[in-house]
């Protein structure tokens, strides 16, 4: 991995993505890059290397801020580093033919992963019981 920052052939082949990039939470000014309706709440840099290292793409991560980020908390902290493209300029998977392309299937299997199936479905669960309160209540005449 040290090859990585030595060699300036090698790094620029290597995009970043920070996970404001696909953060529904954020706005455009924040650093979002997709429409929020297609971002994921609140994503880490983790689950951004487990959706690419599954989907077979060369993955580095970084210890680095995103510039526009005010909270300096551990949670919000990293960058990945993804291949594209190999050294002769051939996409390294033909399906990521772009950085947007990228950006839109990690938030597509963020959800999907099972760090996130499990907590969304105890959220659900609670949910039901508050929504029954208002049937007995009546006017008062």
């Amino acid at each position: 991995m040290a090859h990585l920052t030595t060699n300036p052939a090698i790094k620029e082949r290597f995009m970043c993505i920070y996970p404001a990039y696909v953060n529904n939470k954020k706005t455009l000014a924040e650093g979002r890059r997709i429409p929020s309706e297609k971002g994921v709440e609140n994503p880490t840099c983790s689950e951004i290397r487990d959706v690419l290292s599954a989907a077979g793409v060369n993955v580095l991560v970084e210890n680095k801020m995103y510039p526009r980020e005010w909270n300096r908390d551990v949670q919000f902290r990293g960058r990945v580093r993804v291949q594209l493209k190999e050294e002769d300029g051939t996409l390294c998977q033909e399906r990521f033919s772009s950085r947007k392309d990228l950006m839109l299937y990690v938030a597509e299997m963020i959800p999907k992963l099972k760090t996130r199936t499990q907590k969304s479905g105890a959220g659900e669960s609670n949910a039901q019981p508050g929504e029954g309160g208002r049937k007995g209540k009546k006017k008062k005449k």
